[in-house]
């Protein structure tokens, strides 16, 4: 593997994923481009490797070119990029967990070969990130010529690439938003609820943290039906109405959301009783 690689784009993923890259023997960074110069050459720092360009009539036709920006700038990035050519017989990809590589068009449309490769984890700590990468879940998807490429690359840096269905990239994407930040507003009403109960918040948060950290490593253990407890899967019906209740009187917004789990929750219990 002897390829160069631009990037379009260098925030906390295009800097971790350059700089981890850069590091693979067969693989030579060449252009960062980003919206100053000044943003390129600080990418260009951390990544140790590449030349910041401040424009696409500045960059060098590359092998490769990973397309790091936003999720609204993937399009208008792609066209700038095959507006200026060289794109027939190279590869294009992006780093969206919400779009599959099909909003590459216009790079299809021009020759090039399209993919999507999505790091499954938070970029926050960009430096953290690149030490402890070595394992990250990447879903990727595309034409199969591209991801001859980005198969093993992302091997190569630590990853493991799960192959995605690209027609249900969006339902992939919402898999993490439940696993991530929708659990993290159930918690946020749990907590709330234990404060109105007359617990105070640091002690709300001792007192839910061995039922989450349990609750989720049965999850993982056996399974989401198997780990199911509760009033539900007791088929409680009475104490659930009683707990719909006292949530409603004490904040509407959290009762419906209460109200909204109890029917997956006891379609839960089901699959549970029927194992």
């Amino acid at each position: 593997m002897n390829v160069t690689l631009n990037i379009i784009g260098a925030g906390h993923v295009g800097k971790v994923l350059g700089r981890l890259f850069a590091g693979v023997d067969g693989i030579a960074l060449q252009d960062v481009l980003t919206r100053s110069m000044a943003s390129a050459q600080a990418a260009v720092d951390f990544i140790g490797a590449g030349t910041p360009v401040d424009s696409y009539a500045a960059l060098r036709r590359a092998d490769v070119t990973m397309l790091a920006v936003s999720d609204d700038q993937i399009g208008p990035a792609c066209a700038a990029l095959v507006a200026e050519g060289r794109q027939a017989g190279a590869i294009v990809f992006h780093c969206s967990g919400a779009l599959a590589s099909n909003v590459l068009l216009a790079a299809t449309q021009a020759g090039a070969f399209v993919a999507s490769a999505h790091p499954i984890r938070s970029f926050a700590d960009p430096r953290q990130v690149a030490a402890t990468f070595d394992g990250t879940f990447c879903g990727v998807e595309g034409d199969p010529l591209a991801l001859v490429f980005l198969t093993p690359a992302l091997i190569a840096i630590g990853a493991r690439p799960v192959p995605i269905d690209p027609a249900a990239k969006t339902l992939y994407h919402a898999a993490a938003v439940f696993a991530s930040n929708y659990l993290v507003t159930v918690l946020d009403a749990a907590l709330r609820a234990y404060q109105a109960a007359g617990i105070p918040e640091p002690v709300a948060r001792e007192l839910a943290q061995p039922l989450v950290t349990e609750a989720v490593a049965n999850v993982f253990r056996l399974g989401a039906a198997p780990a199911l407890s509760g009033p539900i899967a007791r088929g409680d019906d009475a104490t659930v109405q009683r707990q719909l209740q006292a949530v409603q009187q004490w904040d509407a917004e959290t009762g419906e959301l209460y109200r909204a789990l109890v029917a997956p929750t006891q379609d839960l219990a089901r699959r549970k009783s029927a194992l």
